[in-house]
C-alpha cells in the first residue's frame, strides 16, 4: 500500500484503487505500529476515489509530517571507498575505513520536517561548494517505538567538496536548505523490502542522461533493524523518525552537478522520485 500525502489530504492507493482517509492528520495516521494492518480495516469504510482531467489527482508533498530525518553514511562499499577518496588530503581517509567496519554505524541529522522537499521539488547545491552529488537512499519509516512499517524515497544532496576538506564539516556538507528531498508516497508493505530491491537513478542534464547507476539492497553492510536502533537508543522521536540507509552509487570524480540538473531516483515498488536542482 502507499499513502500520499496531498494538498487536499491524505490518499492511500492498493492495487491501482485509490482512497481518501477521513483522518487528515500525517503523525497521527502514520504513527501506528500496526500500520499496515490499521490501513486495511480503513479500507473496508472507504468508498473508492477516481481521478480524471475533471478531477485531478491533487499536489502531492513530501510524505512527512513533524518528523526528523536522520541519515547514515558509509553503509556500503563503494560509500567507502569514495569518502576514503575525497578525505585522503584532509588526513581523514582512515575515519570512514575504521566506521564500515566498526559495530557502531555513522548517524546524523539531516533535516527538519519544514526543510524537506517533495517530489517535483527543487533541491540545492551550497553556493560554497565545487563538487556535489545527490545520493540515492532507501529511506525508513520508524513510529515512536521504533517499529519499521513504512519506505519512502531519498536524495541525500551533498557537498563532496566541504566534506572532503574536513571530515567535522559534516552538517555543513550534508544539512543546509534544499539538501533532502523525500517521495513520492510512504510505501507500507506487509513484509520487508527483499535484498534483490534495486535502487536506480538518472541525472539529466539539457535533456541528456549525464549519469546513471543501480545498486541493490543486498550490498549494505548493515540491517534496517540494526540502523533504527542505534538511531532509537539513547533519541525520541514522539510522532516516527525518518532514516536514509546510505548510497551505494557514487557518481565519478569528474562529476558534480549543475543548476537545472533533473534527478530520477526510483526504487520498485516504492515509485520514483523526481527533483530539479534549483
Amino acid at each position: 500500500m502507499k499513502l500520499f500525502k496531498t494538498e487536499h489530504g491524505i490518499i492511500l492507493e492498493k492495487g491501482d484503487v485509490f482512497y481518501r482517509l477521513h483522518q487528515t492528520d500525517w503523525d497521527e495516521a502514520v504513527n501506528r505500529d500496526d500500520l499496515y494492518e490499521w490501513l486495511e480495516l480503513q479500507i473496508e469504510s472507504l468508498l473508492p476515489v477516481t481521478f480524471s482531467e475533471d478531477q485531478a489527482f491533487p499536489t502531492i508533498l513530501a510524505p512527512i509530517g513533524s518528523q526528523e530525518v536522520w541519515a547514515s553514511g558509509v553503509t556500503y562499499f563503494r560509500s567507502r571507498t569514495a569518502r576514503m577518496e575525497e578525505s585522503e588530503k584532509a588526513g581523514g581517509g582512515s575515519f570512514y575505513d575504521r566506521v564500515y567496519d566498526a559495530e557502531r554505524p555513522e548517524l546524523f541529522f539531516k533535516s527538519a520536517a519544514w526543510r524537506v522537499v517533495g517530489n517535483h521539488g527543487n533541491v540545492r547545491i551550497r553556493k560554497d561548494s565545487q563538487w556535489d552529488v545527490p545520493e540515492p537512499e532507501l529511506t525508513l519509516f520508524a513510529t515512536s517505538s521504533g517499529t519499521l512499517v513504512g519506505y519512502t524515497i531519498g536524495n541525500d544532496m551533498s557537498s563532496r567538496s566541504i566534506e572532503g576538506e574536513n571530515p567535522l564539516y559534516l552538517p555543513q556538507a550534508k544539512s543546509y536548505t534544499g539538501s533532502a528531498a523525500l517521495g513520492p508516497c510512504l510505501y507500507i508493505p506487509e513484509e520487508p523490502l527483499p535484498g534483490d530491491t534495486v535502487i536506480d537513478i538518472a541525472i539529466v542534464r539539457e535533456g541528456l542522461e549525464v549519469f546513471n547507476g543501480e545498486v541493490t539492497l543486498s550490498q549494505m553492510k548493515r540491517t534496517p533493524d540494526e540502523l533504527l536502533g542505534y538511531l532509537y537508543r539513547e533519541m525520541d522521536f514522539p510522532t516516527g523518525a525518518y532514516l536514509m540507509t546510505g548510497t551505494g552509487i557514487i557518481p565519478p570524480s569528474e562529476f558534480t552537478l549543475q543548476k537545472g540538473d533533473v534527478i530520477h531516483i526510483s526504487i520498485e515498488p516504492i515509485g520514483t522520485l523526481t527533483n530539479t536542482v534549483g
